[in-house]
């Protein structure tokens, strides 16, 4: 297990990847070069729908530093600058979007043995205030994840969080929502050998009084092949398969089925990954 309670945004994380990860009804194709400098070339297109989206991105890692410019088919330029321990424990993020000026932003994050911090400030002149800190060990944590937005003088975020891990379970519970919802969620590594696993999420929202519970799988058929399946209460159902044909090269084919509206096509995702 990891040292330390990590962040906020770790709670709860095995199960949401578990259940959601790689998932997708659109077609993705990415292929990635690397230049004799070292730098990464990232290109990618997908297909939504009527809607083709592209972008190509770059990232070039010098010493403690990692840079990545992406373009979009917006015309957009994101930046992101990332440098890793100025200081032990600590990383600073910078990222902005040309020419939205309003998204530029200065994230902090602090990892130590009790404890992991987060807080960012948005570049502007009314920014909105993040911050997030996590206290406990890699078994039991407990934190909380707030948003206070300056212009309007108001939280838009509110979420609290606790989590316990052992060897093989992990499990989640969080209020969200400005305490609206409640999220319990697990994770159990049944097989480590063949990466077999088991989850499950229930969300009560106190609002609508209503519940939504998702539960799935995942089993590797091989070092190289993995085959994932979700169900929820709602009556929809995912599956896919994974196969890494050549190393860090991905071949994605996912399905999504409405029970409920079963005669309604199936929801197919293809996505392509291709990498040196």
């Amino acid at each position: 297990m990891a040292k330390g309670p990590g962040l906020y945004s770790d709670i709860g994380k095995k199960a949401r990847d578990l259940l959601y990860k790689d998932y997708h009804s659109d077609q993705k194709f990415t292929v990635t070069t690397v230049t004799s400098n070292g730098v990464a070339i990232t290109t990618t297109g997908t297909n939504k729908g009527d809607v083709f989206l592209a972008d190509v991105s770059t990232k070039l890692i010098n010493k403690n530093v990692t840079t990545e410019i992406k373009v979009d088919t917006s015309s957009k330029v994101h930046t992101t600058v990332t440098v890793d321990e100025p200081a032990p424990g600590l990383k600073a993020i910078a990222s902005f979007i040309l020419p939205d000026q309003k998204a530029a932003k200065l994230e902090l994050q602090y990892l130590h043995e009790y404890a992991g911090l987060s807080s960012s400030i948005g570049l502007t002149a009314s920014p909105i205030v993040n911050f997030s800190g996590v206290i406990g060990t890699n078994v039991v944590a407990l934190g909380a994840d707030v948003a206070f937005d300056t212009a309007v003088g108001d939280f838009t975020k509110v979420n609290a969080g606790l989590s316990f891990t052992n060897s093989d379970l992990v499990a989640a519970l969080t209020l969200n929502n400005k305490g609206d919802s409640l999220t319990a969620s697990y994770y159990h590594t049944v097989n480590p050998l063949t990466s077999t696993a088991v989850g499950g999420e229930l969300t009560h929202s106190f609002s609508s009084n209503e519940n939504v519970l998702t539960i799935g799988t995942s089993h590797a058929v091989d070092p190289l092949t993995t085959i994932k399946a979700r169900v929820n209460n709602l009556g929809k159902v995912n599956a896919l398969i994974q196969h890494e044909w050549r190393p860090k090269s991905l071949f994605t084919l996912s399905s999504e089925v409405d029970t409920k509206a079963i005669e309604k096509s199936a929801k197919i995702g293809l996505a392509v990954a291709l990498k040196p």
